[in-house]
């Protein structure tokens, strides 16, 4: 019980440091603190439930075999449900391996993975249920995640255990009906969610999937997989904190919908604090803005972060006429990068990403974007250091500053559309060409800059037949 009492405390200290850090998440929930100090039933009353006592259930307890081969789903389900009905508490996975379809966290639960226990991932999709999921922007039908919550509240995973997903499981979706494959962790529609210490290994799927989600701290984490490490879809109050990533896309994706169905529900992701964190991707972006925006993203701090891969750039702001909806007050400070095979970052708010069925027409589909801040920048060999060109004339870029920069670069800074621009102490080295290159810019610093040819305009998209409505 020692390495089980070592993990609570572990879970509590990151917590504690977590919330007196950034004050501006809420408080955790007394009773989900209160549960995970000790085993056994527990007297508190300030549970937020109003319920008197918390449970500690450990899994074998509910027949979990933890062979890696016997199907443990019913048992921890039936362990997290008890735990749920008697007024909240922590399920303990011990040691052991555990074969598991879909299973789901209740309000008020703490699923806790003791060291050398791991959530092995069912190879057989039907152990998924399917249900709305949203998926590139969209809400449509699809495998639920392997542990998933919905319309929970003070819900978490701690501990250095590991949760696994199924390698047969090929793809993101299934080729023939397009239904998509279950992601490894999925929130919807929850608050008050910590996920924290442990390690995730994913599939060629996304791993860990918050929608719809407020007051959400991922933080300790290793993050594995050959898709996205974390997509955070139309959340708000967002923590991810001191995670190391090795995935196969974006390590980090921040979306809001696509098209005039995410445009008309209007629900952004606001207020993401992303701090301390390592990364590595093999396919696409460190991380990634968009390119599913048209709900909103807004009030991005990135800061004290290491990208030492990625497939493209660094970091890559991306959306496309027909979105609609804004991207604006980006901040990100104390960045280094290396290993980026295409640069340090891109914003292209012009074409990328899957257009879709229902764009929204019009000038109000093209995104508005502003407030773009990155300052004291180390960069090593990188092949360009900046690529801002995809930006539309009658939607420019307001407000971009890059200050303090420094490292080694092949070319320079590539500028297009953008007023109260501000590049200050760019002390880079290495680079063929001139160092800053415009085309319709306005600000400070900008003198000896080489012109560019002017942005290429994709055609406008004109308004549907119907209205859209939601359907």
């Amino acid at each position: 019980m020692d390495e089980v009492n070592d993990e609570r405390r572990r879970f509590l200290q990151a917590a504690g440091q977590l919330i007196a850090a950034l004050p501006f998440l809420s408080m955790a929930s007394p009773g989900l603190a209160e549960t995970a100090k000790g085993t056994g039933v527990r007297q508190t009353s300030d549970h937020p439930a109003g319920a008197s006592t918390l449970v500690s259930l450990n899994i074998r307890d509910f027949g979990a075999a933890g062979d890696a081969k016997t199907k443990d789903t019913l048992a921890i389900q039936e362990a997290l449900d008890r735990c749920s009905v008697l007024g909240g508490g922590e399920v303990l996975v011990p040691k052991g391996g555990y074969l598991v379809g879909a299973i789901v966290l209740r309000s008020n639960t703490l699923l806790l993975l003791a060291d050398g226990a791991t959530l092995i991932g069912s190879h057989d999709l039907a152990d998924y249920p399917l249900t709305q999921v949203r998926w590139e922007g969209r809400w449509t039908e699809g495998h639920m995640g392997l542990v998933s919550a919905t319309d929970a509240v003070n819900i978490g995973i701690a501990g250095s255990g590991k949760i696994v997903g199924n390698e047969a499981i090929k793809g993101r979706v299934d080729p023939e009906t397009q239904v998509r494959h279950p992601a490894l962790l999925e929130f919807t529609s929850c608050k008050n969610v910590r996920v924290e210490h442990c390690v995730t290994i994913q599939n060629d799927m996304w791993s860990i999937h918050p929608t719809y989600c407020e007051d959400i701290a991922f933080r300790d984490l290793t993050v594995q997989g050959g898709a996205d490490g974390i997509d955070v879809d139309s959340c708000r109050r967002v923590i991810i904190d001191g995670c190391t990533f090795s995935t196969g896309d974006d390590c980090i994706s921040l979306k809001s919908g696509r098209g005039e169905e995410g445009y008309a529900i209007q629900r952004p992701t606001e207020n993401v604090r992303i701090t301390n964190c390592t990364f590595a991707d093999s396919h696409w972006a460190c991380i990634g803005i968009g390119s599913e925006t048209s709900g909103g993203i807004r009030d991005v701090h990135v800061e004290h972060c290491k990208c030492v891969a990625a497939r493209t750039f660094a970091i890559y702001i991306k959306s496309r006429v027909g979105r609609g909806a804004y991207v604006k007050d980006i901040f990100m400070e104390d960045i280094e990068v290396s290993g980026a095979q295409q640069g340090f970052l891109r914003i292209n708010t012009l074409d990328s990403g899957k257009q879709g069925e229902f764009p929204v027409p019009r000038v109000e589909g093209t995104p508005e974007i502003q407030g773009f801040h990155f300052s004291n920048v180390r960069v090593t060999d990188v092949p360009v250091l900046v690529q801002a060109t995809s930006i539309l004339p009658g939607k420019p870029l307001q407000g971009f500053s890059l200050t303090n920069v420094t490292g080694t670069c092949g070319k320079g800074i590539f500028l297009a559309n953008t007023t109260q621009a501000v590049l200050h102490a760019i002390n880079v080295t290495g680079f063929s060409g001139a160092l800053l290159n415009i085309y319709n810019v306005t600000g400070t610093d900008l003198k000896g800059a080489a012109p560019l040819e002017a942005t290429k305009i994709p055609a406008a998209i004109p308004p549907p037949a119907q209205p859209y409505s939601l359907h």
